[in-house]
């Protein structure tokens, strides 16, 4: 049995979110155009007969500007720590040395792959000179090419991650797909259209917390609150009439609804908390 921890690090808007829902098969990690989407490390546990690995996708690796990024560089520091296999994401149409900068600063102890993200987007030749460049570096046991949104070249890069992974025991029993609680999921769920929805600043400046979550016979009633840190940005979420909020609400409840599996009554709130980013304790309940 190989069992171990595979932890994807990259830059903010890698395609590290894409990549963890292709190994998995499953939606488990939220997915937007913007950078930053992810905050949280998110592990998502693949349980095959012959060998469990647990994926964590973490968010892209930035300079932090206030506590919430530094909570978020935190979750990248624990990856970094349990990693048996680290995979390094990379945009192949990118400038190769700002991946480069981040994956030497990692000083990683793990064996790493990097993953040539988009491959699909590149002549031969091209993808060619940066698997080159790659492989020369010390950080790098192999290259790995693949579109993570078409979801090829995902077996192969399954079969590699195995060579690399100790035997063991598992580290989780039954059939979960993650040891984070559905609620997080959810209030994830509700943030993805916050991203989608919303122009540039919103999304960085909100968060979601699930205030009530009642699966009832016929339903699951879920209750929740957007945070945001200016009134003015109140009013955008709701948007004229509440057609903003109403459109989130519908667009979120659809998705719960598939990933729960049942029908699902969604109720939105907002509310202003002045510089929640920087406030340890706001934070803290917020799930950071």
């Amino acid at each position: 049995m190989k069992t171990g921890f595979v932890n994807i690090f990259g830059k903010p808007n890698a395609g590290k979110s894409t990549l963890l829902n292709a190994l998995m098969g499953e939606k488990m990690a939220i997915v937007s155009h913007k950078v930053q989407t992810t905050r949280h490390r998110i592990k998502a546990i693949l349980t095959e007969k012959d060998y469990q690995i647990i994926f964590s996708d973490t968010p892209g690796i930035i300079e932090p500007k206030y506590k919430l990024h530094e909570k978020m560089m935190q979750a990248v520091k624990g990856s970094l720590e349990d990693a048996d296999v680290a995979l390094l994401i990379t945009d192949v149409r990118e400038n190769t040395g700002d991946s480069h900068a981040i994956f030497t600063s990692l000083k990683l102890k793990a064996p790493a792959l990097v993953i040539l993200n988009k491959a699909d987007t590149v002549n031969g030749e091209q993808l060619k000179t940066t698997a080159a460049f790659f492989v020369a570096q010390p950080y790098c046991k192999e290259v790995v090419s693949l579109s993570a949104l078409k979801k090829t070249g995902i077996d192969e890069l399954l079969k590699t991650i195995l060579t690399y992974l100790p035997e063991g025991q598992p580290f989780y029993e039954g059939d979960d797909l993650s040891d984070m609680p559905t609620k997080f999921f959810v209030g994830e769920m509700i943030r993805e259209k916050i991203f989608l929805l919303y122009g540039e600043e919103i999304p960085y400046h909100a968060t979601v917390l699930i205030q009530e979550f009642k699966e009832k016979t016929s339903l699951t009633k879920i209750s929740a609150e957007i945070i945001v840190q200016r009134e003015t940005q109140k009013g955008i979420i709701l948007g004229g009439g509440g057609s903003m909020i109403k459109k989130l609400g519908t667009d979120a409840r659809k998705d719960i609804e598939i990933f729960l599996g049942r029908k699902v009554f969604l109720e939105l709130f907002v509310k202003v908390r002045p510089k929640w980013r920087d406030n340890e304790f706001q934070l803290k309940e917020y799930g950071y």
